[in-house]
C-alpha cells in the first residue's frame, strides 16, 4: 500500500516512572535459581535488556493513553475537532467492554463525530492502527486521526516470578517458555498522522508491506490463565527463526511495493524484543547496526508501543532528522509483520524529557 497524501505529524508518550533491573528479577527468582542452579546474570546476557519500567499499582492503560493522546495533540498542534478516528491499538486495555478507546476518546476531548474502537493485534497493534488511519486519510474519509497505547507489564511480570518460585517440577528445559515474559516494560505513545493539507511538517508516510505468516500462532501465547495468574507461554527459539524469515520476505515485498532500496533508508526502527532478535534482523535485511535506534537495553520489550515509542524518542534525541528516510521493521506474534517507511522532515516539539530517563 502507497500513501500520498499522509503525513505523521508526530508523537505524545508517557515513561513509567519505576524501574526493575534484570538483576532484581533475578534476586527475586532466587528460590528458581537455587533450584536449577543457573547463573546469575543470565537474564540480561541472553536478553540485552538491563532494565524495564512499571506503572504504579491500581492504574489503568487508559490513564496513560490519556495522558500520551494529549501531549501528542498538544505538540502537533492538531485541531482536535478535525480528528476522524482514535484507536486504541495496545495489547492491554482496562476491561473487555467498553473500548478502552472509548474513555480516551471522552477526556482528549474528541468529536462525537469521530469514530472509536479498540484494535488487538499483539505487538503490530498500534502500527496496524496507524496503516488504518493513514489509509482513511489517503481515501478522503478523514483529516486526521490518531493511534494511541499504553502497555502494562507488571501483571505478567510479577505472576511470572510467582509461579516460577512456586512450581517445583520446572526444569532448565521447562522452564524456557516463560524467559519472555521476564523481558516484558511498560510504556505509553501515541501518534497523530493528518491529510498533507493540514501538515506542518511534511513527515510523510510513504507506504506499508505486510505478511501473515500464521502457521506459525502457537509460537507465543499470552494471556494464560493459571489460578489467578495471566501467563505467557513463547517459544522463543522458533519464534526467533520463524520471525527472521517472516522478516526478510516482507522486507523484499516492502522495498518492491514502495520501489526503496537498501541504500536509500538512512535510520531503521526494529521491533525492540532484545539483542539477539535485532542483531539477526539487521543482519539478515542487510541494514547497519548504526542507523538503527534501540530502547530495549533500558525498556524493555514494551510490546505495541515499542516501535513508535523508539521513533518517538530517536526523534527526540535527534537520532532522526531532517531528510532522513526511516524504515519501520514491525513483527508480531502470529507471526504478522508490518513494514513502513517514513520520509522525517520537521519536528515540531523541542522538548527533551528522555533526558531524566534514557541511559
Amino acid at each position: 500500500m502507497r500513501y500520498q497524501k499522509v503525513c505523521l505529524e508526530g508523537f505524545g508518550y508517557s515513561l513509567p516512572p519505576e524501574t526493575i533491573s534484570s538483576d532484581e528479577i533475578e534476586r527475586q527468582l532466587a528460590p528458581l535459581y537455587s533450584r536449577l542452579r543457573l547463573p546469575e546474570g543470565r537474564l540480561e546476557l541472553m536478553s540485552g535488556i538491563r532494565e524495564r519500567r512499571l506503572w504504579p499499582r491500581g492504574t489503568r492503560p487508559s490513564d496513560h493513553s490519556i495522558a500520551s493522546g494529549l501531549d501528542a495533540i498538544r505538540e502537533t498542534g492538531v485541531d482536535p475537532a478535525r480528528i476522524g478516528v482514535l484507536i486504541h491499538g495496545s495489547v492491554c486495555r482496562d476491561y473487555l467492554e467498553p473500548a478502552t478507546a472509548a474513555r480516551v476518546h471522552h477526556n482528549l476531548g474528541l468529536p462525537k463525530k469521530c469514530l472509536v474502537h479498540d484494535l488487538s493485534n499483539a505487538c503490530l497493534g498500534i502500527l496496524s492502527g496507524v496503516a488504518q488511519v493513514a489509509t482513511m486519510i489517503e481515501i478522503g474519509q478523514i483529516d486526521a486521526g490518531i493511534v494511541v497505547g499504553s502497555e502494562d507489564s507488571r501483571s505478567l511480570l510479577e505472576s511470572t516470578i510467582a509461579e516460577l518460585n512456586r512450581n517445583e517440577s520446572l526444569t532448565r528445559e521447562s522452564v524456557k517458555p516463560a524467559f519472555a515474559s521476564l523481558t516484558i516494560g511498560s510504556g505509553s505513545v501515541a501518534a497523530v498522522l493528518v491529510h498533507e493539507k493540514l501538515s506542518r511538517t511534511g513527515n510523510k508516510l510513504l507506504g506499508f508491506a505486510a505478511r501473515a505468516h500464521t502457521e506459525h500462532y502457537q509460537l507465543c501465547e499470552g494471556g494464560v490463565e493459571s489460578g489467578n495468574s495471566i501467563l505467557m507461554q513463547t517459544d522463543s527459539e522458533r519464534l526467533l527463526i520463524a520471525g527472521l524469515e517472516t522478516g526478510r520476505e516482507t522486507f523484499d515485498d516492502f522495498l518492491a511495493e514502495l520501489s526503496l532500496t537498501r541504500d536509500v533508508i538512512s535510520k531503521s526502527i526494529c521491533h525492540q524484543v532484545g539483542g539477539a532478535h535485532r542483531t539477526r534482523m539487521l543482519q539478515s535485511l542487510g541494514l547497519a547496526a548504526e542507523r538503527d535506534y534501540a530502547t530495549f537495553p533500558w525498556m524493555g520489550n514494551t510490546g505495541s508501543v515499542a516501535l513508535p515509542l523508539a521513533m518517538a524518542l530517536a526523534v527526540e534525541e535527534n537520532f532522526v532528522t531532517r531528510g532522513d528516510r526511516v524504515a519501520w521493521l514491525g513483527i508480531g506474534s502470529g507471526i504478522n509483520c508490518l513494514m513502513m517507511a517514513v520520509d522525517w522532515q520537521t519536528t515540531l516539539s523541542t522538548r527533551r524529557k528522555t533526558a531524566l530517563v534514557s541511559p
